[in-house]
């Protein structure tokens, strides 16, 4: 036999057996489920970013829980968690997925901070050829990330509004919407479901929704307190905010006037303060997403792409509401008392 055909032989044959001891990736799976990534025992270390939109807030941290299970279930896979300090340095953002391109990791999971901002950054990023996960908070270009792993916000809203509207009875009443912050589409869908679900009731007035909580605690009680000022004692009956930090700045701001418990209020995400405030009846309900899982899923999700397997565009991670009523409840309880360890 000619030894070169030998030798084309000899490289087929190995060939052939190392693609059989690949792992082989789990089909996707219907209905906008996460698939499971596949182990893949032998491979090279995957780095994946995992980019938050900020660190300090308790939903961040339960996504980093969320994140670092992943990284424990799967095979050769570590992550790099970085976020801004602040929820409005998008630069400091920008910054960090340009060095993770820079640096060549395998996969990047992003909450992006602002929904058209973070475009050209995403974009760079998957023709440098890193598959990008989208979590948290939509990117208005739907073509430059792979999969998006987030609550249904825009039902998370409407849940809200529909609590007020159950609490406030058949009366109705005056309530304010303090919005988060310009550009960040997570929270841009609930305060839209909330303002939807207002429209349904004829008894409700809405009497200020153009204000804006900012990034932290502190800016939201400073404009909480504004409205609460212009609004004054028996001017409003209920209250939404769309996240963890204008919810509590809002709660601080009550607690001042001392009208915390005489108006309706309603807010998303939970702390451990807010939960207080729930049991207290400070607060008559608290709309919850699944932030573990929306780490742990964004994680799995862009492992699975690398490693050659088709991903949904679209995973609902889910949205409930607590009241002091149903904290008992396994669902809500798992939501309220997340493995953050």
């Amino acid at each position: 036999m000619h030894r070169g055909y030998l030798g084309l032989l000899l490289i087929a044959g190995a060939a052939f057996l190392l693609a059989g001891c690949s792992g082989t990736p789990e089909p996707a799976k219907p209905g906008g489920e996460a698939p499971k990534a596949a182990k893949t025992e032998g491979a090279k270390m995957l780095r994946i970013a995992v980019i938050p939109k900020g660190t300090t807030h308790e939903f961040w941290k339960s996504i980093h829980a969320g994140a670092k299970k992943a990284e424990q279930e799967l095979t050769g896979v570590q992550i790099d968690w970085q976020g801004p300090i602040v929820e409005d340095d998008r630069r400091a953002q920008i910054d960090l997925v340009e060095t993770f391109i820079q640096k060549h990791v395998d996969g990047i999971v992003l909450a992006p901070l602002d929904d058209k901002a973070l475009v050209l950054p995403v974009q760079a990023a998957s023709r440098a050829g890193i598959p990008v996960v989208i979590i948290d908070s939509d990117l208005a270009d739907p073509e430059a990330y792979e999969s998006f792993v987030a609550t249904d916000n825009t039902k998370g809203g409407m849940l809200g509004g529909q609590r007020l509207a159950e609490v406030l009875g058949a009366n109705g009443g005056r309530v304010i919407l303090l919005r988060y912050q310009v550009g960040s589409a997570s929270t841009e869908n609930r305060e839209k479901g909330f303002l939807e679900e207002m429209a349904r009731h004829p008894n409700i007035e809405v009497v200020s929704s153009n204000q804006y909580a900012g990034p932290t605690v502190e800016t939201a009680m400073t404009a909480a307190q504004s409205l609460l000022t212009k609004f004054g004692e028996g001017q409003v009956d209920g209250i939404f905010c769309p996240n963890e930090s204008s919810a509590y700045g809002m709660l601080q701001a009550l607690r001042t006037a001392g009208r915390a418990g005489k108006v309706r209020f309603v807010g998303f995400d939970v702390s451990a303060k807010l939960l207080e405030a729930l049991k207290a009846g400070e607060m008559q309900g608290l709309v919850l997403q699944n932030p573990f899982r929306m780490g742990h899923d964004g994680v799995a999700t862009v492992v699975s792409r690398i490693r050659g397997q088709k991903v949904p565009k679209r995973v609902d991670t889910g949205v409930v509401l607590a009241t002091a009523e149903n904290l008992a409840d396994p669902q809500v309880d798992r939501l309220i008392h997340p493995p953050v360890e």
